[in-house]
């Protein structure tokens, strides 16, 4: 099979875009594929994509783990609701939005999502999850201490914030397009 074949066909794409009121905004937990997800998400669907996370680091210029130690969470929190925010109200139906990790779980940002967007839970099983996480050490909340009880910790706390999202994908080991597919049918089927 190739890739393009196991990706939505343009008329489920159109059909899918053309219903869309809001930004498509990608929420789960750290290493779950918010990021490469959203991008191939993105380019399938014809819409722009954008890294709230990245977008952090321009406007503040210094990286996340710089802001979270210089300023604390509660600041960081603040700063990334007025982010997504803003790049929610620029972007309308037209884009793909990734949030970090702990956006979707403060209630202000998740109330703004719910509302004005459609959001899209990404999960993956836990060992998915600490070996990509691993692979990083510029996450603030994992940068010191047993990574795989860190990680299980926060899956099994935010899950009830993360089920609040309309849809809910599985983005595990397989190639991404799968869970751009997945995506895609679930828009579809959700939008009816």
């Amino acid at each position: 099979m190739t890739i393009a074949r196991d990706l939505p066909d343009e008329t489920l794409i159109s059909s899918v875009r053309a219903r869309l009121r809001g930004p498509l905004v990608l929420v789960g937990m750290m290493g779950v594929g918010k990021s490469t997800v959203g991008r191939k998400l993105a380019a399938t669907m014809g819409m722009d994509f954008t890294d709230a996370d990245d977008e952090i680091v321009e406007a503040a210029n210094m990286s996340v783990a710089e802001v979270f130690d210089k300023f604390g969470e509660d600041y960081f929190r603040d700063g990334e609701r007025r982010v997504i925010a803003r790049l929610m109200e620029e972007s309308g139906s037209g884009s793909v939005i990734a949030t970090g990790g702990g956006a979707f779980l403060q209630p202000e940002t998740r109330d703004l999502i719910l509302q004005q967007g459609v959001a899209i839970w990404l999960d993956a099983e836990l060992e998915t999850l600490v070996e990509r996480v691993s692979r990083n050490d510029r996450r603030p909340l994992l940068r010191t201490g047993d990574i795989p009880a860190k990680v299980a910790k926060m899956k099994a706390e935010r899950e009830h914030a993360y089920s609040q999202a309309p849809i809910h994908v599985k983005s595990d080991t397989g190639p991404h397009h799968v869970a751009v597919a997945r995506i895609v049918e679930s828009l579809d089927q959700w939008l009816t």
